[in-house]
């Protein structure tokens, strides 16, 4: 512990404030506090002191401090809270202070957290469940992002590698150990409970991207031809101006993202450039952004004049079962009321006026209700990020393999690719923990 820096940094966001929170970690924290106040407080209590710079003994503030022993603390080492008041002199004063001591440095951006995880307090999803609570801005994202961070799926992933582990430590002593008078059949032993946790696995996959949606927004393009109304129809959901709207075709020529909240599920707007022929290259390069973010999107709002149909043939091949048709400028008055809208293989279209705003609460639920239907925030998604996506679909790839290994050598290490992978996830991989099952189940090396 002695060669480890003990790091300082605000808690709280800069500026002006009613409180401002400091925190340490490190083999200095104590004694970086006891510079400061004078004394340590009993631990894990808060207690009221006047602060000081220890070179000058000019005073900087009065305020709580509070002292956490390692390894009772977040980080597992030594640390302490300074709670002042939140003016920028104060905070210059306390940063100036801690910065002369020897052996102290400001922290790196997540360095605490990088403590808490390298010193076992936390695996690698409850910390990405920080910092998806951090940068939360719906309902159903803050309910995600807490059972991550309260370790739900972290438990998941660790009772896969579990098993795991038990199945390649039966399958090593057999190998190692033949003379031992092990049972017979290990390997196919294993081979049915492997088989049940790769169908577990095969069906986390499964899951639509639930959690990644839901982590990230649904992902929305507005798409369609010049002076359809997409930008207008982008203000009206946001509630104000987003996009410059103007009668000239060409006015959006890349794209513009905004983030709603719909019933507590986050969806992310994608305004796109009107899809026509053209020989500007500037314009021609908005066109190949929009198409590639239809393709990308997770739902399409394909916008229409109500009054041009025949516009619609240029977009035939985006509408399909994850687009919504969108008849907009109803208030004009279109001949038969757009009921050609309703012919173009994405079911009935929404009729609307983004300028009076008359069908924007049809189009909000129907949006909801989409979003609704890829998210089910209802349930609890175990996949909320792509590594972890990547590292199961590898796992479940040396699961699969494994029933095929001619050679026992071969079948083990296909359980320990598999098991690597789920360890990954987590942050949790060491050999160790299969060691430890060989010789408690087998009693090798009495």
């Amino acid at each position: 512990m002695a060669d480890i820096d003990t790091i300082f940094a605000f808690a709280t966001a800069a500026g002006k404030a009613g409180i401002a929170v400091l925190r340490l970690s490190g083999p200095q924290a104590g004694a970086a506090l006891r510079a400061l106040s004078g004394r340590l407080p009993t631990p894990r209590h808060a207690s009221l002191a006047r602060l000081h710079d220890p070179r000058s003994r000019e005073p900087i503030d009065q305020g709580l401090i509070l002292y956490f022993p390692a390894p009772s603390s977040m980080t597992g080492e030594e640390m302490a809270e300074i709670h002042v008041h939140g003016g920028r002199a104060v905070a210059a004063g306390l940063i100036e202070a801690l910065a002369a001591m020897p052996g102290l440095r400001p922290a790196e951006p997540g360095e605490f957290t990088r403590r808490t995880f390298l010193n076992g307090k936390l695996d690698l999803t409850e910390v990405e469940g920080i910092a998806d609570l951090i940068a939360a801005e719906t309902a159903s994202q803050r309910r995600q992002a807490l059972r991550m961070l309260e370790g739900e799926a972290g438990a998941i992933y660790e009772s896969w590698r579990a098993r795991l582990l038990r199945a390649q430590a039966k399958l090593e002593a057999e190998i190692d150990f033949p003379e031992e008078g092990l049972p017979d059949g290990l390997k196919a032993a294993s081979a049915r409970e492997l088989a049940e946790l790769r169908g577990e696995i095969e069906a986390a996959l499964t899951d639509g991207r639930r959690g990644e949606i839901l982590r990230v927004g649904l992902q929305v393009a507005i798409v369609g031809p010049p002076n359809a109304g997409k930008s207008s129809l982008l203000n009206a959901l946001a509630r104000r101006d987003v996009a410059i709207t103007h009668e000239s075709a060409g006015t959006t020529r890349d794209v513009i993202e905004c983030a709603l909240d719909l019933k507590g599920l986050p969806v992310v707007l994608a305004d796109t450039a009107g899809l026509r022929d053209t020989d500007n290259a500037v314009e021609a390069e908005g066109l190949r952004r929009a198409r590639a973010r239809a393709a990308s999107a997770d739902l399409k709002l394909i916008v229409l004049d109500a009054n041009r149909p025949d516009e619609a043939a240029a977009l035939i091949d985006l509408i399909d079962g994850d687009a919504i048709v969108v008849a907009n400028k109803m208030d004009l008055h279109p001949r038969d009321g757009a009921a050609w809208a309703d012919k173009l293989g994405a079911g009935a279209a929404i009729r609307m006026s983004a300028a009076t705003g008359a069908g924007l609460a049809e189009l909000e639920a129907r949006l909801a209700e989409a979003a609704a239907a890829r998210m089910n925030a209802a349930s609890s998604p175990l996949i909320t990020r792509t590594r972890h996506r990547h590292a199961l679909e590898a796992c479940l790839a040396a699961l699969t393999r494994f029933p095929d290994a001619v050679l026992p050598e071969l079948a083990a290490e296909e359980l320990r690719t598999a098991a690597q992978e789920l360890g990954r996830i987590t942050g949790r991989v060491d050999v160790e923990d299969m060691l430890n099952l060989l010789f408690l189940e087998f009693c090798i090396g009495k």
